[in-house]
């Protein structure tokens, strides 16, 4: 096997495995019971799927431009993702929505 196919498969199968959590990540979504179960599956599996996409292309990318842009961008969307999983669970404790199996108490309204 040359170093050139050997390359291209390991760069072929960081996506496809970054390909396979972002698919868990769905099913994660659409068969967990409550929207906290729901957050945590689909954050945590799509931030892992982007960063193995993200050294799939780092790889492949030509220079140190590009490589840099795709790590700033794997990087906001890590800080996007948390911030948004952070608010929708916040607000949904706040609102009330019960987790599955145990109860929801909204907390006190703080400053």
């Amino acid at each position: 096997m040359s170093g050139a196919l050997a390359f291209d498969l390991l760069v072929g199968a960081f996506i496809v495995a970054g390909a396979f959590f972002f698919v868990a990540g769905t099913v994660g979504l659409l068969r967990f019971p409550d929207v906290y179960c729901r957050l945590h599956a689909l954050t945590k599996a799509d931030n892992l799927g982007l960063g193995l996409i993200s050294i799939g292309l780092v790889l492949r990318a030509g220079g140190w431009h590009e490589r840099f842009q795709v790590g700033v961008t794997w990087l906001l969307a890590l800080v996007a993702a948390a911030t948004v999983c952070h608010l929708l669970a916040r607000s949904s404790l706040r609102e009330g929505v019960p987790a599955v199996g145990g109860t929801s108490e909204t907390p006190e309204p703080g400053p």
